[in-house]
């Protein structure tokens, strides 16, 4: 069974508080229901994590060579400005895909760099929550 590891960071735990015309109404814990569905489905193990802290979610990279075959993370704000868990990433032999709710690239200025996207094996962006769903469908097209 292929094991993925769903991280999500900063403020994502308050989706369907935050900004819904940016990022949608549905709940985190939502999202997770879904997507452990969509995992079973697919026959794929899901975790699901979130932090809005950068060392635990380094720490949750780390941790997941030799615990999970793939990586679904967004980095939030730190998709921006973390050199730190872009080095994490490089560090692992686990594929990571990079997944965000809104498109980053119509956004403000200092949204459309992502300093992890060039470590990761793709990137998804401006399909609101079902860019998760996209990217395990991905993961199963590349096993």
């Amino acid at each position: 069974m292929t094991r993925v590891l769903i991280l999500h960071g900063p403020n994502l735990n308050r989706l369907g508080k935050r900004e819904p015309a940016i990022y949608g109404s549905e709940t985190l814990d939502e999202i997770n229901q879904r997507l452990k569905k969509i995992g079973d489905q697919l026959t794929f193990s899901v975790v699901t994590k979130q932090s809005n802290f950068e060392g635990e979610l380094i720490t949750e990279i780390h941790e997941a060579e030799g615990n999970f075959d793939y990586i679904v993370c967004n980095p939030g704000a730190y998709t921006h400005t973390s050199y730190a868990i872009r080095d994490a990433i490089a560090s692992v032999e686990v594929p990571v895909i990079e997944v965000h709710l809104s498109n980053i690239h119509a956004r403000e200025e200092f949204r459309k760099q992502s300093v992890t996207a060039p470590v990761c094996v793709g990137q998804i962006s401006g399909f609101g929550s079902y860019s998760y769903d996209l990217a395990l469908r991905a993961i199963r097209e590349l096993i």
